[in-house]
């Protein structure tokens, strides 16, 4: 029988690597699709609806993104057995992620099929959207997937360091932008 602390245990030390893994690689996903697929002329264009990319709110979305980590631990720890103990178990939780996430949101949001329904905006400039969403999605799902099956000390201080840097350089540039 496991008792209520290890279980607590688990899912705290499931839950700081989902933490992590999301937020590291939404950071690296932002940053190439900022640089690759040019958005700081896209949402400075008044047409878009999004704040610039030099807005404090938007500087500041690394710094919010382990609440997001938090709530995708809280949806796949009680899938774990599922999710980590196949082989494939990554690709699954990808594909999750991209139907549920992406998808078939429950809002019309660009790229979304909601999205390409509703919204004005064109199918293919919806679909730009997906060369950040996709491959973060499946990058995220695959890290914490071999996080959790292969822990290793050097793994948790790589990621641990990362972690801290992804955070650390909003925050600067939150300070520093006055």
């Amino acid at each position: 029988m496991v008792s209520k602390s290890d279980t607590s245990a688990r899912f705290t030390s499931f839950a700081g690597k989902a933490i992590i893994c999301h937020t590291v690689t939404y950071f690296v996903a932002g940053l190439l699709a900022a640089h690759f697929l040019n958005y700081a002329a896209i949402l400075a264009s008044p047409e878009s609806g999004m704040r610039p990319i030099t807005d404090r709110w938007v500087m500041a979305g690394p710094l919010l993104q382990p609440i997001r980590g938090l709530i995708f631990a809280l949806v796949f720890y009680p899938l774990r057995a599922c999710l980590f103990g196949h082989r494939d178990g990554w690709l699954l939780m990808g594909w999750v992620l991209v139907a549920l996430g992406i998808l078939s949101t429950f809002a019309a949001a660009p790229g979304s099929i909601e999205g390409m329904i509703y919204l004005k905006a064109g199918i293919i400039d919806q679909l730009k959207g997906w060369l950040e969403v996709v491959p973060q999605a499946l990058l995220f799902s695959a890290l914490l997937w071999y996080w959790v099956k292969h822990p290793a000390k050097w793994l948790n201080w790589l990621l641990g360091i990362a972690f801290f840097v992804t955070l650390a350089l909003p925050l600067l540039g939150l300070l520093t932008s006055r």
